[in-house]
């Protein structure tokens, strides 16, 4: 979904349910948070991109998610078994599906060789901070986070860095080797892996802190680049293109793009995709950015035209509407979009934002609450329905998703406040009691670490 006019931006990178919640709020505040990109429609395209390469590493894609780190470096990476994130700067310097894709299979490559799983075990004994917590200290920094990010751990920031984030040389051989063969068996050409590689040429010769997040955490030699050439070679190239893919890696890198570039740059290049809908889609991102409503209607009206059965076209025309206030009009758009796609939890969001900016506060709440179920790592969700449990006079439920976002979002301090209030108000053993007393012990362990540096 799409914000006043910018990506809908996500407040953490946790994911894996109320403990990994817990352990992700052990960051202290950090002075440069890592922050996602969330919209539906991106989401979507991604995962098309990416079903085919996971399951060929025999991972489940309704288990495992790509999703977009709000950074125009060139980074990609894995802290946990089901989520893959990968930079937007990645995204628009890619030229092909096949590079996109290449990306995704190294990265599934180290979750289906286990290179996650030992690490992650490997850094609990290590007396380091527990489990995804550590890794989002050890991404932050390697992403420049710095001094800010050095205090996160226990022991050297540095020291954080090798023990994670840095794959060795073995594992890099391990997952080009085997994101290679993934990419064959999915029908995708392995010569993405070489284009990608491309890319980094030369990073092995800057300085550290010169060098591309993803060459720091991915370093790339030339023996490395000649073993993948090998790689490539032996699997085969006479691989034809497939259509599906090369539509995908053009909606999103057009969506990215018309988000990320400024729009009179955008506006040049509409027609670059070669696909009538992601050009007036481009051209509707663009147009709206700029406050042209009308303009930017008539380009995803246009857009719907051309595929009417499309949800996220639908959600991204609500988009404009709330962005130009028209509410009402908003709320008819999402709803066509959960319509064809019931189950999508940033539609459902979406949906909900409009139906409480209409004053629908008991159906905004209901949609809401569906959506927190199914994805909970979307911050301004969780503002919103924080709204609507105040409005329906649960303020309990009104403190504790506070709480929630506060936490998601490194803000410990007012976690803490709001997660003492909640347990003061919800029924002592009910689940969402429950949940407040992990934000509450999770921002008193913060508190405690802080105190201690």
């Amino acid at each position: 979904m799409w914000n006043s006019g910018a990506f809908h931006r996500g407040s953490s990178l946790s994911s894996m349910g109320a403990i990994v919640l817990a352990l992700a709020l052990l960051l202290a505040q950090p002075a440069r948070a890592i922050e996602l990109l969330r919209d539906a429609d991106v989401e979507y395209g991604l995962a098309q991109l990416a079903s085919p390469i996971l399951r060929a590493a025999g991972l489940s894609p309704a288990q495992v998610k790509v999703l977009v780190v709000n950074d125009g470096n060139l980074n990609a990476f894995v802290v946990s078994n089901d989520v893959i994130f990968i930079n937007h700067g990645l995204i628009n310097r890619a030229t092909s599906a096949e590079m996109l894709q290449a990306v995704l299979a190294h990265e599934a490559a180290h979750i289906a060789n286990g290179h996650i799983t030992r690490r992650m075990t490997n850094l609990g004994n290590a007396r380091t901070l527990a489990g995804l917590g550590l890794a989002l200290a050890a991404v932050a920094a390697a992403a420049g986070g710095g001094d800010a990010a050095a205090g996160l751990a226990i022991g050297s920031q540095s020291a954080v860095q090798r023990a994670f984030l840095k794959h060795t040389r073995a594992e890099e051989s391990s997952a080009d080797q085997s994101g290679v063969r993934f990419m064959r068996a999915a029908g995708a050409d392995p010569r993405g892996f070489l284009e990608v590689m491309e890319l980094f040429r030369g990073q092995d010769v800057l300085s550290e802190a010169r060098q591309d997040p993803y060459a720091r955490s991915h370093p790339l030699s030339r023996d490395r680049l000649r073993a993948m050439e090998a790689f490539v070679a032996a699997y085969g190239t006479g691989v034809a293109p497939n259509p599906t893919a090369a539509y995908w890696f053009a909606r999103v890198k057009g969506k990215i793009s018309a988000h990320t570039r400024a729009p009179k740059w955008t506006l040049k290049r509409t027609g670059e995709s070669g696909y009538k809908d992601v050009a007036f889609l481009r051209e509707a991102v663009a147009e709206s950015r700029q406050s042209r409503t009308k303009q930017a209607l008539r380009a995803i009206d246009n857009a719907i035209a051309t595929r009417p059965g499309d949800p996220f076209f639908h959600a991204a025309k609500g988009d404009i509407l709330m962005d130009a206030r028209q509410f009402q009009s908003a709320v008819a758009a999402y709803g066509q979009a959960v319509k064809l796609s019931p189950r999508d939890a940033l539609l459902l969001a979406g949906y909900g934002r409009a139906l409480l900016a209409t004053g629908n506060v008991t159906a905004a709440r209901t949609t809401l609450e569906q959506a927190r179920v199914i994805d909970f790592r979307d911050g301004t969700m969780l503002r919103d329905l924080s709204v609507a449990y105040a409005k329906s006079g649960q303020n309990g439920m009104a403190a504790l998703v506070t709480a929630e976002r506060y936490a998601l979002s490194g803000r410990m301090e007012d976690a803490g406040i709001h997660a003492k209030r909640a347990s003061g108000l919800l029924a002592t053993g009910s689940g969402p009691w429950q949940r407040a007393q992990d934000v509450l012990i999770a921002s008193e362990r913060a508190e405690k670490r802080k105190k201690r540096r």
